[in-house]
């Protein structure tokens, strides 16, 4: 287990896919048009966020008096908030670029939408399905640091500045449980706008890259930011529950789709 360390990480939250199970009348509808197979939740972690805040403002600025991106549509969007679905190709391009010289780490949990146990363990909930994957996401993390900053992409009323933070707190009891051990750490949590801070567009990207991966069987943006990712479990692939192989360490088990079980 890894020693307190007197200063301060920064994580910035955000999701891809969507929790979405059901349609009207009560329908599964996961994996059909509108509705992905995947839900996954990651964070961006870093010491110094302002650097990489700056480099994406410095991007902006080029794009916005670029005369040959001015005329694509996207475009007005793009300068309101970077966000990998939406911008066109030569920006996304573009992103990544700047993206892979920045200093970050990436860690992302992926959730199968495994309809019948969505009801069975989590009572057809999706607060309670999301803050599953919350709790596992920070459960080794909020130890390492005695200052926790954590901001959440905030999405309509999906869920709830204080639901988070029992989330979170969730997976500080499993780590507690695991190691037998009580570090008492701070944890600053808030909700922002994707477009109010340059990180959780950050973390957008790096979540668009494994969704791709899964979604789409496309590795190329993932590879391009390898070096980032330290882990992508995905938790519910059971038929490689057994001795970790769902759990994609950088170092151990680097991430190959080929390793994953196609998803359903």
């Amino acid at each position: 287990m890894k020693e307190t360390e007197q200063k301060a990480e920064y994580f910035f939250v955000d999701e891809s896919g969507d929790p979405n199970f059901y349609g009207k009348g009560g329908d599964i509808i996961v994996g059909q048009p509108g509705c992905s197979r995947i839900l996954l939740l990651g964070f961006v972690r870093t010491e110094k966020p302002n650097p990489i805040r700056q480099s994406l403002e410095e991007l902006k600025k080029q794009i916005a008096v670029d005369s040959y991106l001015k005329d694509i549509p996207s475009i007005h969007k793009t300068l309101k908030a970077f966000h990998a679905k939406d911008d066109c190709p030569e920006v996304r391009m573009m992103v990544y670029k700047t993206l892979a010289d920045q200093d970050f780490a990436v860690q992302v949990v992926v959730a199968r939408k495994i309809e019948r146990m969505f009801r069975s363990t989590y009572k057809g909930n999706r607060d309670r399905f999301y803050q599953y994957l919350v709790g596992r996401l920070f459960q080794n993390e909020t130890h390492k640091a005695q200052i926790n900053n954590i901001v959440f992409s905030k999405r309509g009323n999906k869920i709830q500045q204080h639901t988070m933070r029992a989330a979170v707190k969730e997976g500080v009891k499993r780590f507690r449980e695991k190691w037998g051990t009580d570090i008492s750490t701070q944890l600053n949590i808030e909700t922002l706008n994707s477009s109010q801070d340059f990180m959780l567009q950050v973390v957008d990207y790096a979540n668009w890259s494994v969704q791709r991966a899964f979604e789409r069987g496309e590795m190329r943006y993932f590879n391009f930011l390898r070096d980032k990712f330290e882990l992508v479990w995905d938790t519910f692939d059971k038929k490689n529950y057994k001795g970790g192989g769902n759990f994609y360490d950088r170092n151990r088990n680097p991430f190959e789709l080929k390793k994953a079980s196609p998803l359903g």
